[in-house]
This record gives C-alpha cells, sequence and structure tokens, in this order.
C-alpha cells in the first residue's frame, strides 16, 4: 500500500527553509492583493467623482421660459432696448442652481461681454422663496433676470437697436450652459414700453 522512495530527486522538500519561502511567497501575495485592492478604491472613488461632476455638468441647466427687453429712446432719437429681462427656471433633473454663481456671456454685433449675474449690470427677482434668496431649488421656482445694457448708466454690452441679434449663454456654477438667441424686432414704435425678444 505505501511505496518506499529510494530516489532522492523524487523526495519532497522539507524543512525549514521551505517553509521560508512559502511564507514569502504568501506575504508577496498578500501585499500584492492589497495593492490592487487599493487602487481599486481609489480609481472607483475617482470614477464616483467624476461620474457626478458629468452628470451636474449635463442636467443643472437653466431653462429660459422667457424673454422680453425694455424699450427707451435712444441717444439719436430713434427707440432701443436698453434692458433685457430674461426669465429662467431649473431643467427637469437639475439640482439647487445658485443664481449668483451664474456667469452670463453676451455675443452679438457690439462684440461680446462676460460677468457674474452677481455684478452691477445684473439684477435677480425670484419670485419663490425668501428676499435675498437666489437659489433655484425647486423646478417650479422661477427667476427675472434683468441685464442693463445702457453704458451710459454703468451697464454693459450697450443697447440694442431694430433688427439687432444678441445672443445670451448662461453657465451654472456647474459648467452646464444653456443659450437664447434674441432677436430684436425691426420697428419699435413710441407705443412699446417692453417687446417680446
Amino acid at each position: 500500500m505505501f511505496e518506499t522512495i529510494l530516489d532522492e530527486e523524487e523526495r519532497g522538500q522539507v524543512g525549514i527553509g521551505t517553509l521560508i519561502v512559502f511564507i514569502a511567497m504568501v506575504l508577496v501575495a498578500a501585499i500584492a492583493a492589497g495593492v490592487l485592492i487599493n487602487t481599486a478604491g481609489f480609481l472607483q472613488t475617482q470614477a464616483e467623482a467624476t461620474g457626478e461632476e458629468s452628470t451636474a455638468q449635463v442636467s443643472d441647466r437653466l431653462q429660459v421660459v422667457s424673454q422680453s427687453g425694455n424699450v427707451t429712446d435712444g441717444n439719436s432719437g430713434d427707440r432701443v432696448v436698453d434692458q433685457l429681462n430674461i426669465t429662467v427656471a431649473q431643467s427637469p433633473g437639475a439640482s439647487n442652481i445658485d443664481l449668483n454663481e451664474t456667469s452670463v456671456e453676451l455675443i452679438g454685433d457690439n462684440g461680446q461681454e462676460t460677468f457674474q449675474l452677481s455684478a452691477d449690470q445684473a439684477s435677480i427677482d425670484i419670485y419663490t422663496g425668501e428676499d435675498g434668496d437666489v437659489v433655484l431649488t425647486d423646478a417650479s421656482d422661477r427667476a427675472d433676470v434683468g441685464i442693463d445694457l445702457n453704458t451710459t448708466n454703468s451697464g454693459i454690452y450697450g443697447v440694442l437697436e431694430g433688427g439687432d441679434r444678441l445672443s445670451v449663454t448662461f453657465t451654472t456654477p456647474s459648467g452646464a450652459t444653456t443659450t437664447a438667441e434674441l432677436r430684436v424686432p425691426t420697428t419699435l414704435t413710441s407705443e412699446q414700453s417692453s417687446v417680446r425678444l
């Protein structure tokens, strides 16, 4: 039943040396496994953060509900738009949006201007919430953003005349952008105090 091994080359290695080599191999494998687990955890955390930021950059957008302009007499006697009134809301699926940290870019015939909504050229009138609170927290929240264009009254960009076009881009703190294309009607009459753009 038991076979006696007489050849020395066919015998298994035994002793303290073999045990030390075995323990060393187990330690190396354990250290390698620990490094792999730490790396996988770091990559998972980084992937989650990147996913959340990417989702916010896509979903945390403003939605333009309406856009109008204030019509007044210009310096040359013709009628001009000297202030923009843009009503904004959260896009579906967006989280809270702080309008004070939202930037605006105006691009048109008068050039390009970029500024924060908290700047002197802009005013925010939120329809829901407390005074001074300019954070959109719910899909039903609405805010009227007023942008002063008349540069003689510390405004920005310059007034719009009949037929002018203006591109307005809102960029939220998460980096999501919303663009509205505004077009002033070709004829502004003296009866108009405001006009839909």
